[in-house]
């Protein structure tokens, strides 16, 4: 998918925002921005839309978002998964890791 984050100028409706630049959904990001999921193909005009909208795009990539997002309830699975997240993330040959938790 597409994946833009965008902040807010003057209290913009993301729900508004992400039907008149043609997203397909929005949700809430980190510090008060919201996630706006587009088409690949239509990455580029969504971006050029946002800002008629009310948002200043912070950063918009191409990326990938779980389907079935999975929930480990396990202290210690959950322990084992995250250093192992780590670990790969923090080799060098690494640049993104995607994750399917919730």
């Amino acid at each position: 998918l597409g994946l833009i984050e965008a902040a807010p100028i003057d209290g913009a409706d993301p729900e508004l925002a992400a039907i008149e630049a043609g997203a397909q959904d929005f949700e809430p990001a980190e510090e008060g921005a919201t996630l706006f999921l587009t088409e690949t193909t239509d990455l580029d005009a969504v971006c050029k839309a946002l800002p008629e909208q009310g948002f200043s795009v912070l950063s918009a990539k191409l990326g990938y978002v779980a389907k079935n997002p999975v929930s480990i309830t396990d202290e210690a699975e959950l322990a084992d998964v995250e250093a192992f997240l780590d670990a790969i993330d923090g080799h060098d040959d690494v640049q993104n890791v995607y994750v399917g938790l919730a």
